[in-house]
């Protein structure tokens, strides 16, 4: 007879995802989230919203960056994810420990909700809320893509809606079957749509192609952030001349998604040359742990106290370059530096556990990765670590279900 696990594991599958858990893990059992704390988040989202796309901020943050990054642009990128530690003990003490305008996973999160949701029996509880339907998010971000691109061109452009990732994550990457479902989205809803790599685009001096289609929106998937790489010279190209829809791209990363940004966000040194007001400051502090980009100066401060930090590569994603404390010393600090690898030091945050249900197995550490567009949520989920202090998803880890519960009137 099949377990719940088995079930959700083939239906999964069938749906788009790769293998389970051979080649992505999701935990077959599910984390509720207080509705009162998602209301929290979500004003917090919006504080974030106002800060960063505001013009002192962009201005500030900007100020030494690449020409290309002070380049001014309207793209709003569709999959921008914020990711929390809610310790099980304080709900209220949740902290954002980064923000991606390039989040991976919104489609493969949603198919897990719903068809968990499905599978579980969790429908007959009331008092969690019931996920948004797969079908329903995916004609939202549709809708999402249809209102940006109109805003751009000043109406539906004819050109090819290009999802762009680096040619190695397209052969070897978790995520390139989500690629694929939302190329067959966008297809099903009269677009033309490719999936390919920048090596594969041409710049003619007019516009963008990909195997003699005209490039019109795209869809950045690339951890390229600043597309330093001779690959992307026509992306590039075509960007400054407004000839492309691109996001997330370089004055998006810039101003949001890098990490050395968490210390002005948690710190109150820079208010005024930010922009930062006083009650967007209260919001910040409170859930913004704090957060120190490595330099000669404080090098000596940071020994002192790493066992209260985790390392985090500036430019890093998925995990890679993290450093425990207990890895860093005087000489390593040092290193990182001469080498100038940016790094950050931000203050640990504790996670709540998922026990394994029917095991003696030690506790997952999970986390809360949110999902929101123009400040608005519309998918929550969550990853379930082995490891306390770093994202370690081998099974039984994995990408795990996530609801919200309503309290129960008395």
């Amino acid at each position: 007879m099949q377990t719940t696990a088995d079930r959700l594991f083939s239906a999964l599958h069938e749906a788009g995802l790769p293998p389970v858990p051979e080649e992505f893990s999701v935990v077959p059992w599910h984390q509720e989230i207080p509705q009162a704390t998602l209301a929290e988040i979500d004003h917090f989202v919006r504080v974030f919203e106002d800060v960063t796309t505001r013009s002192a901020w962009q201005k500030a943050v900007t100020a030494a960056a690449p020409p290309i990054v002070r380049n001014k642009r309207s793209e709003v990128c569709f999959f921008s994810a914020w990711d929390f530690h809610l310790p099980a003990d304080e709900p209220q003490e949740w902290k954002l420990i980064e923000f991606n305008d390039n989040g991976s996973g919104f489609l493969f999160a949603s198919l897990i909700n719903d068809v968990f949701h499905g599978l579980s029996g969790l429908a007959r509880d009331a008092a969690l809320e019931a996920p948004t339907p797969y079908s329903a998010l995916c004609a939202h971000l549709v809708a999402i893509v249809e209102t940006e691109a109109t805003a751009f061109f000043g109406r539906r452009p004819d050109g090819l809606l290009f999802i762009l990732d680096d040619a190695s994550s397209l052969r070897t990457g978790k995520f390139r079957q989500e690629l694929k479902l939302l190329c067959t989205l966008f297809r099903e809803h009269g677009w033309s749509a490719e999936i390919g790599s920048p090596e594969e685009t041409s710049w003619d001096g007019r516009q963008l192609r990909f195997r003699g289609q005209d490039i019109c929106f795209i869809v950045n998937r690339s951890t390229d952030f600043l597309w330093e790489g001779d690959v992307f010279a026509g992306l590039e190209a075509a960007y400054l001349d407004r000839r492309v829809y691109v996001a997330p791209n370089p004055l998006t990363y810039s101003t949001r998604s890098d990490k050395r940004l968490l210390e002005f966000l948690s710190l109150s040194e820079w208010d005024e040359q930010l922009g930062i007001r006083e009650q967007e400051r209260a919001v910040l502090s409170a859930h913004v742990p704090e957060t120190r980009l490595l330099r000669q100066e404080n090098v000596e401060e940071l020994v002192r106290r790493k066992e209260e930090f985790v390392f985090k590569p500036t430019h890093g994603y998925a995990g890679r370059g993290v450093l425990r404390g207990s890895e860093v010393g005087r000489a390593r600090l040092r290193q990182l530096l001469k080498r100038q690898l940016g790094y950050v030091a931000q203050k640990k945050v504790p996670k709540s556990s998922l026990a394994v249900p029917g095991s003696e197995a030690p506790p997952l550490w999970t986390d809360l990765r949110v999902w929101a567009y123009r400040g608005e949520r519309y998918l929550i989920s969550g990853r379930a670590s082995r490891n306390r202090d770093i994202l370690d998803l081998t099974p039984p880890g994995g990408w795990v279900p996530t609801y919200a519960r309503t309290p129960v009137p008395t």
